[in-house]
């Protein structure tokens, strides 16, 4: 892991402005992109609800692209950047397509597997590892998925007061009858 802080932070800015992307469409914010020789190969973002495909992740997005851009499902020379620690399948991913290197931004203490409940990326026991940083552009990775599902929340209280609502004139309209 030679890139310089800066780069780190470049690429890092890059899949956080995939993340808003999924947030603009109602998607949860989790963004990622791919480089090699400082160039980004693959970008995705989650697209789960929309494609109704439990594997649309963002890193499998990325992978998915940055594959067909190179011709090849060996992501040799590369580094992944994502803004939420990956999850089991994500992990998998990365290791079959022989990623070398992954940075996140935030930790996932329900569903990270790359240092959180363990680190598939670091286990001996598959026939590829990749090094793994994490905390570049934390609160900033954090902070988007907050704010999402502080929103999310929001929504579902509004929905279930103006259910509250509607029963109430309906409960009313029943009784004056």
């Amino acid at each position: 892991m030679d890139l310089s802080e800066f780069e780190k932070y470049k690429f890092m800015r890059e899949a956080l402005y995939e993340a808003k992307k999924a947030q603009n469409i109602g998607e949860i914010p989790i963004g990622c992109v791919i480089v090699r020789d400082g160039e980004i190969i693959g970008r995705g973002h989650n697209l789960r609800e929309h494609s109704q495909d439990a594997v649309h992740h963002a890193e499998v997005m990325a992978i998915e692209e940055a594959c067909l851009r190179t011709g090849s499902w060996r992501l040799e020379n590369t580094q992944l950047f994502v803004t939420l620690e990956p999850c089991a399948m994500c992990c998998g991913a990365i290791i079959n397509s022989r990623i070398p290197e992954v940075y996140y931004g935030t930790k996932d203490p329900k569903a990270g597997c790359a240092g959180s409940l363990m680190n598939l990326l670091g286990d001996k026991r598959f026939n590829h590892q990749a090094q793994v940083e994490y905390g570049i552009m934390e609160e900033a990775s954090a902070k988007i998925l907050r704010d999402f599902f502080r929103y999310i929340r929001k929504q579902q209280k509004i929905r279930k007061q103006q259910r509250r609502l509607a029963q109430q004139k309906k409960d009313k309209s029943i009784l004056e009858k």
